[in-house]
């Protein structure tokens, strides 16, 4: 490994004890198994306090944006005389308020401890999701979801970014792909839940059992807010569940892994900003992320597409159970084998070809047992592949921590443009074959696939630049001479 230069390590590693750490872990970091063996005790550590209360709240928060496709399955239209379209735009102006709070919200997380925005932003979700029970007409239903998307927005890029401040690069793909399985997972457990709420307690106390549905999924939003105030770290130098020298060797490993600091108050909020957007890369990330995204809106009308199987509307939300318990498995499974091959491109492109296949076979017939199936394709390979392309972001733009954030904000707020539209995919006029949406589809898993292959190329070539650099002699190219800017000798991109 390159020995890192002692009188250019900043905060957190400055003071003079944690220089005495830092030189005792240079020292040692070419002892193979003393480095794994103390990197395996302080993951594991970081692990139990960070991946299941991330898992759990990100299962809330997909839960509670998407279980407006349950409650279809409810009375919640007939209720509310919603007609037409009126459930595709109550579904996209979620995404109106998410964007308008995206970028904002992960500049703040930087100047905020994570622990106490995080967990206030989930206490306000869990509170406006619960007054979707309250509304009365379609109006009152629009703006509930327009100030939960406003408040919904600080979560997932403030968990990738709080993910990407504790695991070196090798280590952050599979924590992501722990923690996106609770994409997986709620649309699992929403099926579930709604079918058992639908089923048992339609009309309990004279209220509709959609109602009961915000309500209950609301109550335990909340309940895990609170408790999660006091469960999730901060970042490495901050955390005071670790002892000084394990804070220092956390933030040292940080440093050996991209030889750059990750200093926290050394640039400002917009220089980050302005880093991210001089990096052409991020041009690339930016349309695969919301094509990526855009292959997924199906999920927010699943139990209406398997509606069209021509089961009963409980029978639906529980056959949507296997099919997210699949997807949850192979999302596992290939993030694995994405982390342990250091590959991402291959991966995605062969995930996304099976989104495709799945696309065409329910657009194509009407064979209940070959639309089923598609329906296990559709998720496995789109949903999958995007938990690995979120990743490859995080860690294609490594520091420093504000160009980071920046980047992990800009491509999750563009991308998620793609649900405002990609709404009115699936209009109910298009069932039970949606040759529009499903068409529309087929198409766009094939351009995911392709701009990944793209952005394999260009990291190939950026890595061939830096191998130039360094057998010139140099570190790495200056960054006012690079629009990538600056990276250490012995760093690669992955792809």
């Amino acid at each position: 490994m390159e020995k890192i230069e002692l009188e250019h390590v900043p905060s957190p590693l400055a003071g003079e004890k944690q220089l005495d750490f830092v030189q005792q872990f240079e020292s040692q970091a070419q002892d193979v198994n003393w480095r794994k063996e103390r990197e395996a005790k302080l993951v594991r550590k970081i692990d139990i306090h960070l991946i299941p209360m991330l898992i759990i709240m990100y299962l809330l928060n997909f839960l509670d944006r998407s279980n407006l496709a349950q409650s279809r399955q409810g009375t919640l239209e007939a209720d509310l005389k919603m007609t037409g379209k009126d459930f595709n735009l109550a579904t996209s102006i979620l995404f109106v308020g998410y964007l308008l709070m995206q970028l904002p919200s992960n500049m703040l997380i930087t100047r905020i401890r994570p622990s106490l925005y995080l967990s206030g932003a989930m206490t306000l979700w869990g509170i406006v999701s619960t007054c979707n029970a309250a509304v009365t007409n379609f109006t009152g239903l629009v703006l509930v979801r327009f100030f939960l998307g406003f408040v919904e927005a600080p979560f997932f890029p403030g968990a990738i970014f709080l993910m990407s401040s504790w695991y070196t690069r090798a280590e952050l793909t599979r924590r992501i792909s722990w923690f996106y399985s609770g994409n997986a997972l709620a649309n699992m457990f929403g099926g579930l839940m709604g079918a058992g709420i639908l089923g048992s307690l339609e009309g309990a106390r004279g209220i509709a059992g959609w109602r009961w549905l915000f309500i209950i999924e609301g109550t335990i939003t909340i309940a895990m807010a609170v408790l999660s105030g006091f469960i999730l770290p901060d970042f490495p130098h901050t955390t005071r569940w670790l002892t000084e020298e394990e804070r220092a060797f956390a933030a040292w490993r940080l440093l050996a892994d991209i030889n750059e600091a990750d200093e926290r108050h050394s640039q400002s909020i917009w220089e980050g900003v302005k880093q991210a957007l001089k990096d052409y890369r991020i041009y690339l990330f930016l349309p695969l992320q919301h094509i990526s995204l855009l292959s997924q809106t199906f999920q927010y009308f699943f139990p209406s597409i398997v509606g069209t199987l021509g089961y009963g509307r409980i029978e639906t939300l529980w056959l949507t159970a296997p099919v997210w318990f699949a997807t949850f498995l192979v999302s596992v499974l290939v993030t694995w084998t994405s982390a342990k091959t250091k590959d991402r491109s291959i991966h995605i492109i062969c995930l996304m070809l099976i989104a495709l296949i799945g696309n065409a076979i329910a657009t194509a017939t009407l064979n209940v047992g070959a639309r089923f199936f598609a329906m296990f394709l559709m998720p496995m390979g789109a949903v999958s592949a995007y938990q690995i392309i979120v990743s490859w972001v995080a860690n294609s733009f490594p520091r420093p921590l504000v160009k980071r954030s920046a980047a992990i904000a800009i491509t999750n707020m563009i991308g998620n443009c793609a649900n405002i539209y990609g709404s009115y995919m699936y209009a109910a006029s298009d069932g039970p074959r949606y040759i529009r949406g499903g068409s529309a589809n087929t198409a766009i898993c094939f351009v995911v696939a392709a701009l990944a292959l793209v952005v394999r190329l260009v990291h190939i070539h950026e890595n061939k630049k830096l191998e130039r650099a360094e057998a010139a002699g140099e570190d790495a190219a200056p960054a006012e001479e690079s629009n990538v800017g600056r990276r250490a000798f012995g760093f690669r991109y992955v792809y």
